[in-house]
């Protein structure tokens, strides 16, 4: 019974978006491997933890190898690790730009190529991505061009992978998030993020998690980009008074 268990990968799984994706997916009863810079061991048997930099190429070889030793399979990879730093663009540094690229489109080449190795050889798996919605409906008040380069490469690159691996069993999907709840943004900035978003609201982790596992599940969706952004993606809204 237990071989039968699925696996779950997880990268930047030590808290927030991460972290309802890991309890989520252990409520499913899913064996899970999270892997962030500044994870600690778990006290549940059936989560490994493998700290590390996700931009560096021996991390993924190191969870992989993890999963494989520990549970035998991987089902799920779910690139979840990602920077946020909203700059004019002109301002962003060199550094700036290393540390976009190393996390947002190293980390998901690096994770991405080791889950393809091993899921094609098990003939099924699933990679599902988060993007953001900035991507399709870019912000005059929210200027953030690295999140579109490096974000929007994620979603060019699902539909590839979704494309290319399609009748191998393996399905590639994303998820766009509007803003989310998380220890990234303070509580005091609430009220004028959620005005960003057509719904009036921010979004909250459970909206994330609700939609990766939809995906998951989804046996017939590839190549999906799914919006979770309270509306930002189909547009703008008119806000009273500006």
């Amino acid at each position: 019974m237990s071989t039968e268990q699925k696996v779950v990968v997880i990268t930047g799984a030590s808290q927030g978006i991460g972290a309802g994706i890991l309890q989520a997916f252990r409520d499913r009863n899913y064996r899970v491997v999270a892997t962030s810079r500044s994870i600690k061991p778990a006290a549940d048997k059936d989560v490994v933890t493998v700290q590390g930099d996700i931009g560096a190429a021996d991390t993924a070889e190191r969870v992989f190898k993890t999963a494989i030793e520990k549970f035998g399979r991987v089902d799920t990879l779910v690139n979840n690790a990602g920077i946020f730093m909203a700059k004019p663009f002109t301002l962003y540094s060199p550094e700036d730009y290393a540390l976009y690229i190393a996390t947002n489109v190293t980390g998901f080449f690096h994770m991405t190529q080791r889950a393809l190795e091993v899921m094609g050889k098990q003939g099924r798996g699933h990679v599902v991505s988060i993007t953001t919605s900035l991507v399709d409906q870019p912000m005059s008040s929210v200027p953030s061009v690295l999140a579109s380069l490096t974000k929007g490469a994620i979603a060019a690159a699902t539909r590839s992978l979704a494309i290319e691996y399609a009748k191998t069993g393996i399905r590639v999907n994303s998820v766009s998030p509007g803003i989310v709840k998380t220890p990234m943004h303070p509580a005091e900035a609430y009220q004028a993020l959620a005005a960003l978003h057509p719904m009036g609201r921010m979004g909250d982790i459970s909206d994330i998690v609700e939609a990766i596992l939809y995906l998951d599940g989804a046996e017939f969706v590839t190549g999906e980009i799914l919006h979770v952004d309270g509306g930002q993606a189909a547009g703008h809204h008119i806000v009273q008074g500006a």
